[in-house]
């Protein structure tokens, strides 16, 4: 479909690595429930989002096999494909801001939900795991790569029942909730080599950021986005 983008959230330094996602700029060219999902399992990336009003910020997000009220790759996608000050998922508003760099999006630890984080020894534990580990429900595993400096090493397993992803390359979500059950900024490298930025806020909130690519765009390229 010709108003569909492909993205790359949480793109490393040199431009790689990142979560894809799929973004319909237009929700008027998917109105209804059903095909928003079918189109959402066709796609087969971690989440797609539909636009149902860019000067509003209001989204739609989809995983392949249901809708979400809140995710952070997708929310970060989109606030730097629309550069707006705010978006409107069903979960509640989520302030943008862009340091030229990074895009990061302000939203509540309580609005993830059904994940779970466990703590493993080192890196070396996290990156021997199979994909996914036994077991059931989401699950976002970490190590410290520098406790100091509050550089962690993870890796994200949805372990649904439809098995459509199998390791998430990039959660923001579960980044928000391990920074809100920390209660420290963090920079964690998740998957093969994205980079996820975070930070607590006062009354709260967390921050979340990354850098985002189009799909297409070579590694090292300067960013470009806009309406058009």
């Amino acid at each position: 479909m010709n108003d569909l983008d492909v993205l790359r959230v949480f793109c490393a330094g040199d431009g790689r690595y990142g979560n894809a996602l799929g973004v319909v700029r237009d929700g008027r060219t998917c109105p209804d429930d059903a095909g928003r999902q079918a189109l959402a399992a066709e796609l087969g990336y971690s989440e797609t989002v539909f636009v149902d009003d860019p000067e509003r910020g209001v989204v739609d997000i989809r995983t392949p096999g249901t809708k979400m009220s809140f995710a952070g790759h997708p929310l970060v996608g989109v606030a730097w494909l629309l550069d707006i000050e705010e978006l409107n998922p069903p979960a509640g508003p989520v302030w943008t801001r862009d340091d030229g760099e990074f895009t990061w999006i302000t939203g509540r630890a309580e609005w993830v939900t059904a994940k779970r984080t466990q703590q493993y020894a080192d890196p070396a534990e996290v990156d021997a795991l199979p994909a996914p580990p036994p077991g059931e429900g989401w699950l976002y595993a970490w190590a410290w790569e520098d406790e100091a400096a509050g550089r962690v090493r993870a890796r994200g397993f949805p372990r649904r029942p439809d098995g459509a992803i199998v390791e998430d390359e990039a959660t923001g979500s579960a980044a928000m909730l391990l920074t809100a059950q920390l209660n420290r900024a963090l920079n964690i490298t998740q998957g093969a080599g994205s980079q996820i930025l975070t930070a607590p806020g006062p009354d709260g909130t967390i921050e979340i950021g990354g850098r985002v690519r189009f799909a297409d765009q070579p590694p090292g390229g300067p960013g470009r986005r806009g309406r058009d």
